[in-house]
């Protein structure tokens, strides 16, 4: 049996990754207290159920802390157990509760948003450490649909590695283990036949290939996450986001992002993301 445990801040779009995962061919349950976990499951399991998805989140605040454990126990029973924790930067999930006017789970006629949102995150903290985490700041519904699917398609007895690009016009990912910038290098935005084009082009990818500093910061990142990969791997880690930073995120980083993956994935589970171009 398969159960995926969505958890993350209100309004990050946990019930957008629960629609997906119902259109999968999952049975989804949604605000499920963490003490009902174990008995939930198990209930599925003899009803025939072989993949379940259930929401689990600051809403049943009074039996959060027992999730961990929950977790624990299930895999202890060989079930192939997974957490996806769906994060958001304060100022959008201000702006995404103004626009809706929902009430903030957390809200209790005291509090302001901004503090129910920083109470939320203190709460889910312990949750956050131990999952596969999204950022979706900036990220379209159909975007996260595509980002949870490649989420049900990992293998999870390895140590997926994942390449994200994005532009720090926009922000760091909240989901990143490592960063790195190259900023630093030739930006194709300012020759005019590439400003239009991304870093999957091929036009691009032969300008910043010919270049020796391009060439030597890929080996640089290449060879830090080859020393540190084992640490990680060592440390029974199942998610490793290397997120790499150019200005607007459509030509270096997404560059880096795709070579740092086909030299990877010859030997690890990877994904790659772009984040920032759009599509």
């Amino acid at each position: 049996m398969q159960l995926i445990v969505i958890s993350g801040l209100a309004g990050s779009g946990k019930s957008i990754a629960l629609t997906v995962l119902e259109d999968s061919g999952y049975y989804c349950v949604d605000n499920l207290p963490a003490n009902l976990l174990q008995q939930v499951t198990l209930y599925l399991k003899q009803s025939g159920h072989p993949r379940v998805a259930v929401s689990i989140d600051a809403r049943s605040r009074e039996t959060l802390h027992l999730l961990p454990q929950q977790l624990a126990d299930l895999r202890e029973q060989q079930m192939d157990v997974r957490l996806l924790f769906l994060e958001t930067r304060n100022d959008v999930l201000v702006k995404r509760f103004s626009e809706t006017r929902r009430r903030h789970p957390l809200s209790d006629g005291c509090l302001t948003l901004p503090e129910c949102i920083q109470s939320e995150r203190e709460m889910l903290e312990e949750i956050h450490d131990l999952a596969h985490r999204i950022d979706t700041s900036d990220l379209s519904a159909s975007k996260l649909h595509g980002w949870i699917k490649d989420f049900i398609g990992l293998d999870r007895s390895r140590l997926t590695l994942l390449f994200q690009s994005f532009g720090f016009k926009h922000g760091v990912p909240l989901d990143a283990d490592m960063v790195f910038d190259v900023r630093c290098l030739p930006n194709p935005y300012y020759e005019a036949q590439l400003r239009l084009l991304t870093g999957k082009d091929e036009a691009v990818i032969e300008f910043l290939s010919r270049d020796g500093n391009v060439n030597r910061m890929f080996s640089d990142i290449k060879r830090f996450v080859d020393d540190w990969l084992p640490c990680f791997i060592g440390d029974n880690r199942n998610y490793l986001t290397v997120a790499i930073g150019c200005t607007g995120g459509r030509h270096r980083s997404v560059y880096f992002a795709e070579r740092l993956a086909q030299y990877f994935i010859l030997q690890n589970q990877v994904l790659v993301r772009h984040r920032d171009l759009g599509v």
